[in-house]
């Protein structure tokens, strides 16, 4: 009889450790995901200053003038020289503009960086449209090497119509590179070229 009233409680224990482990493995899931979802979130809704990445120009073009400034950073530990070509645009609201931005590495050595950026005010992020630009992807730069890089972007026209954005009349984009410590991009490259003439 204690045989039987015993079965039933290992069963309960069984069900309690599974139901634990369950939350425990649901958690370390969640964690994981919980940094590309909110990057999917930022870049969707314009939260925190994170632009939106878009694949074609806007068709609408207003006859209202806006004024994008830019602002340049390199945070420590990557011996970059980052600057923009020219320090601010003035350009319509719906208007395709591209603007360069000159980067180089000065040291000896092999270094790669990628740029993370936001914009100012917050508000105006949700209007604002990158087609192209080179916070996309990591960057190498071999030594002593000099490289132009581009951003094409828009200003969506529905940033009149917002309350919260209507009265924005120059806008901030930030960039800073941040060292990336992993294998450089070309000899990632240069491996898979190896692989494929094999």
């Amino acid at each position: 009889m204690a045989e039987t009233a015993s079965q039933p409680k290992k069963r309960s224990n069984g069900m309690v450790v599974a139901v634990c482990l369950s939350f425990v493995a649901g958690m370390l899931g969640m964690a994981y995901a919980a940094v590309p979802l909110y990057r999917l979130f930022c870049e969707v809704t314009g939260y925190d200053g994170t632009t939106r990445r878009v694949e074609q120009v806007s068709d609408v073009i207003l006859d209202k003038d806006i004024t994008v400034s830019f602002d340049t950073n390199v945070a420590s530990g990557l011996p970059w020289k980052f600057t923009a070509d020219q320090r601010d645009v003035t350009m319509k609201i719906g208007e395709t503009v591209q603007v360069d931005f000159t980067i180089e590495n000065p040291t000896d050595k092999v270094t790669v960086g990628q740029a993370r950026f936001n914009v100012t005010p917050f508000q105006s992020a949700a209007y604002f449209n990158k087609i192209q630009c080179f916070c996309f992807d990591r960057t190498e730069l071999k030594p002593g090497e000099k490289r132009v890089v581009p951003v094409v972007f828009y200003i969506d026209p529905e940033i009149t119509k917002a309350v919260e954005s209507s009265s924005v009349r120059t806008i901030t984009l930030s960039y800073t590179f941040y060292p990336q410590d992993d294998a450089p991009v070309a000899s990632n490259a240069e491996k898979a070229k190896g692989q494929t003439k094999l």
